[in-house]
C-alpha cells in the first residue's frame, strides 16, 4: 500500500531521504545493546546530547546489568540527575537490569516480545534496539517521525502504534530502519515542530504540509 491521494509520493520521499541523510544513525552514544537500552530510558524528556554527557560516567561506575541491578538507587539517581525525572529513571534502570539478569543471563534479548516484556520498555525503545543493534527491520515512532509522517500525508493519526502501522504499509520492510532514522533526522533539522523550514526542504513541492501553519 502507498500513501493516499494528496500525500507526498513514497518513491520521492525515500529517494530524498537517502540523498539528504545517508549517514543517519542513532544519536545516543553506546558500545553495546545494554548501553543503548539504558541511554534510551534516560532520553525520555531529555536531549540526546545531555544523555551522552551522563552515560560515560554511569557506565564507568557500573559496567553492566549485574552491577546496576544491585547498585544503590540513590547513587544512580545522583548519576542521572541532570537528565530529569531522575528518581523514576534510576528505578527503571535498576528494575530493567535485574530483569535482564534474572530472565536473560544479563543479555539484551533480540525480539520485540521479549524486549517489551522488560520493565519500562515500550515498543519505540524496543524498535530502536532491534534496528540499531540487531539489524532487525523496525519502525520506531518518536515525536519527529510522527510529526513528519503527518505533515507529508502518510498518516492521519497521532497515535504511535497506528502511525507505525501506516508507515509499515508505505515502506518496504527491508528499508524500515533506515527510513525511520532518516525521517527522524529530517524532523530534527528541517521539518521542526515550530516554523518548519519548508523552503529548505527537498520535499517542498510534493508535501501537502498538513498541520503546518
Amino acid at each position: 500500500m502507498t500513501p493516499g491521494k494528496g500525500a507526498a509520493p513514497a518513491k520521492k520521499v525515500l529517494a530524498f531521504l537517502a540523498r539528504a541523510y545517508p549517514g543517519a544513525r542513532v544519536l545516543l552514544d553506546h558500545r553495546n545493546p545494554f548501553e543503548l537500552l539504558v541511554a534510551t530510558v534516560l532520553a525520555a524528556q531529555c536531549t540526546d546530547l545531555r544523555v551522552n554527557r551522563v552515560t560515560p560516567a554511569l557506565f564507568l561506575a557500573w559496567h553492566g546489568p549485574s552491577d546496576l541491578a544491585t547498585a544503590n538507587r540513590e547513587e544512580i539517581e545522583e548519576a542521572v540527575r541532570s537528565t530529569g525525572f531522575y528518581r523514576n529513571k534510576a528505578k527503571a534502570i535498576r528494575e530493567l537490569s535485574a530483569a535482564l539478569v534474572e530472565r536473560h543471563d544479563g543479555r539484551v534479548p533480540r525480539t520485540m516480545e521479549e524486549l517489551t516484556a522488560l520493565p519500562g520498555v515500550g515498543r519505540k525503545t524496543a524498535s530502536i534496539l532491534l534496528g540499531a543493534c540487531f539489524g532487525t527491520p523496525a519502525l520506531p515512532v518518536d515525536t519527529h517521525v510522527g510529526r513528519v509522517s503527518f505533515r507529508i500525508g502518510w498518516t492521519a493519526s497521532k497515535d504511535p502504534a497506528r502511525i507505525e502501522e501506516d508507515l509499515a504499509k508505505a515502506v518496504p520492510r527491508e528499508r524500515w530502519w533506515e527510513f525511520a532514522t532518516r525521517l527522524g533526522w529530517h524532523g530534527r533539522q528541517v521539518c521542526i515542530a515550530r516554523n518548519p523550514r519548508c523552503s529548505e526542504c527537498g520535499l517542498d513541492a510534493a508535501c501537502p504540509k498538513r498541520g503546518v501553519q
